[in-house]
């Protein structure tokens, strides 16, 4: 796949960036270098290899999954302009 200063403005354009016309010129080969390198990344044999998520070992703190209140109902409507019975209070916005 080759990359011409049209498509290079194409994206500018659908990214909503600034190019000039040199600024666009410069960038033609650098993303075609760019394409070049992920074509040689498809050409690595990878048979056997198994996919990464992370570089280091991660493993997830799993907690019990169980549905609370949150015990803080006090404290979360303190913060509110108005509450009333224990729920918060907002002006109707619909007759």
């Amino acid at each position: 796949m080759s990359i011409d200063l049209q498509t290079v403005k194409k994206i500018a354009s659908l990214s909503r960036i600034s190019v000039t016309d040199a600024e666009a010129e410069a960038m033609v080969p650098e993303l075609n270098n760019i394409l070049g390198w992920v074509e040689q990344l498809g050409e690595v044999d990878v048979t056997g290899v198994e996919p990464m998520t992370a570089v280091i070992p991660n493993h997830l703190r799993l907690r019990e999954d169980a549905v609370t209140d949150g015990n803080v109902r006090d404290k979360v409507l303190a913060n509110a302009p108005q509450a009333e019975h224990g729920f918060f209070a907002v002006p109707k916005v619909i007759e």
